[in-house]
């Protein structure tokens, strides 16, 4: 998975779930908790995400993780070349489909 990947996966599951904990965020995405530490670290600094405690800060686990208004327009960037690029995965192997189907019709 790219980076842009990962970064695009990790604003869609704290869209739909701000409150999901990093070891829940790993999970959901497959990928190490470390990793999924880095991407949020990233996704800090660059000011697609805050963070907002929502309870005393004693509790570690009681964060929030809240897309900004750059994130929003971020994740729909990220989003629409994803559906580009899957989009085009697609038609090439529709074409690759077609060719094989007619490959074996000739046989």
């Amino acid at each position: 998975m790219s980076t842009e990947e990962s970064h695009l996966q990790v604003l869609r599951l704290l869209q739909t779930n701000p409150r999901v904990n990093q070891r829940g965020l790993a999970d959901a995405l497959g990928i190490s908790l470390g990793k999924t530490n880095y991407c949020l670290k990233a996704l800090m600094s660059k000011g697609l995400i805050k963070v907002q405690n929502f309870r005393s800060s004693d509790n570690k686990l009681a964060y929030a993780y809240l897309l900004t208004p750059s994130g929003m327009a971020e994740k729909s960037k990220l989003t629409a070349e994803f559906l580009k690029r899957k989009l085009a995965e697609y038609e090439s192997l529709q074409a690759e489909i077609e060719q094989l189907k007619t490959e074996i019709d000739n046989e």
